[in-house]
């Protein structure tokens, strides 16, 4: 079977007491999510850059 491949890259993390906060890049598009997750809860949100336009990180394929 072959292996699947993950759709986001993780490009930063960060954690305190009961909350952590991720940057997540989607391999397709490039464009960057934040993740942030307070005990129970969580929240994922597009980030977008003064224009309102979506940050898009170049992403480069791995081999």
């Amino acid at each position: 079977m072959a292996k699947k491949e993950k759709r986001f890259i993780v490009k930063e993390q960060q954690s305190g007491f009961a909350t952590s906060q991720t940057v997540l890049v989607d391999r397709q598009t490039g464009v960057n999510y934040l993740y942030v997750a307070s005990g129970y809860s969580g929240g994922l949100t597009v980030l977008v850059d003064a224009m309102g336009k979506p940050i898009v990180t170049p992403v480069v394929d791995e081999q």
